[in-house]
């Protein structure tokens, strides 16, 4: 048996005045450092070993990742004081192009909160100069089939610290919604998903 742990990264400084982030390298907030350690208090508590971890290459995600690992006190993940970690832009956050460090409420009233809720939750509607969902889908599906499958294939737990939109991203590759229903899906920070593998095959799917 394996398990793939899925982490959304903490609040960041612009969650917390309500901007566009997309591939904008931005900090974690205080509330940010709280989640992430929340997190990985939750992965020791369920005594859940991890071998490999991945991110997202933006300072978010990574951070979130050595936060989480520090407080669970996995010494075996860190070498001289940093974590072993594999970083790759294929599972970074929705690219929102023209809407990067926006105010999400000011953008709402300058275009309409009808087109903003179709740019932020529709499958494969750009944003202007953006990404949509479905190129996210396009290039987190073979990072994820080339790398973490195999790992846990090889019966290695992983852990992948990302965003909401990557994570949406895999749960429509692992078929766990549709296109149709992916808006619905709601990923909360500070809160491990965890994916059970039995040979190859998912058998069970869970928050801590």
């Amino acid at each position: 048996m394996s398990k793939l742990v899925l982490l959304r990264h903490g609040q960041s400084q612009w969650n917390l005045v309500n901007r566009f982030t997309g591939w904008k390298d931005i900090e974690l907030s205080e509330n940010g450092i709280l989640e992430a350690k929340e997190s990985g208090r939750l992965i020791k508590e369920k005594k859940i070993p991890i071998d490999v971890v991945y991110s997202s290459g933006l300072k978010r995600a990574f951070d979130t990742a050595s936060i989480a690992m520090k407080e669970a006190n996995y010494s075996h993940l860190f070498n001289n004081g940093e974590l072993i970690i594999i970083k790759h832009k294929a599972v970074n956050e929705r690219d929102y192009g023209d809407l990067t460090g926006l105010n999400k409420q000011e953008t709402a009233e300058k275009y309409g909160k009808e087109q903003v809720h179709i740019w932020r939750r529709s499958y494969d509607v750009n944003p202007p100069g953006g990404e949509s969902l479905k190129n996210v889908v396009e290039r987190v599906r073979p990072y994820f089939e080339s790398t973490m499958k195999k790992d846990l294939e090889d019966e290695k737990n992983v852990l992948l610290s990302a965003h909401g939109n990557s994570l949406r991203a895999l749960f429509l590759i692992l078929n766990f919604y549709t296109v149709e229903t992916i808006s619905t899906a709601e990923i909360p920070t500070g809160k491990p998903f965890i994916i059970e593998y039995e040979s190859g095959k998912i058998t069970n799917k869970y928050f801590l």
